[in-house]
């Protein structure tokens, strides 16, 4: 039964993702739902995957990225940022 799991559990759950994979690999929005299906089988819908990728790119947290095809990252920091 989708709907089951909150879409900010979600959207932690994908951050999680993506923060362990930073550096390595990069993430489509594809890969993040399929890590979270794993996780929860029919507790969720794509609809539900849908938004919470949403409220990671609406919130900050997550950003999209365009270099060799869409992908979803950390921010990047801007060097004179650390000053």
């Amino acid at each position: 039964m989708a709907g089951e799991v909150p879409i900010e559990q979600l959207a932690d759950d994908m951050f999680q993702v993506v923060s362990d994979s930073a550096g390595q690999k990069k993430l489509k929005a594809k890969d993040l739902t399929k890590a979270v299906i794993a996780k929860y089988g029919d507790k969720i819908s794509k609809d539900d995957t849908k938004a919470a990728i949403k409220l990671l790119i609406d919130s900050g947290r997550c950003v999209y990225g365009y270099f060799g095809g869409s992908s979803i990252e950390l921010p990047h920091t801007e060097a004179s940022a650390n000053e």
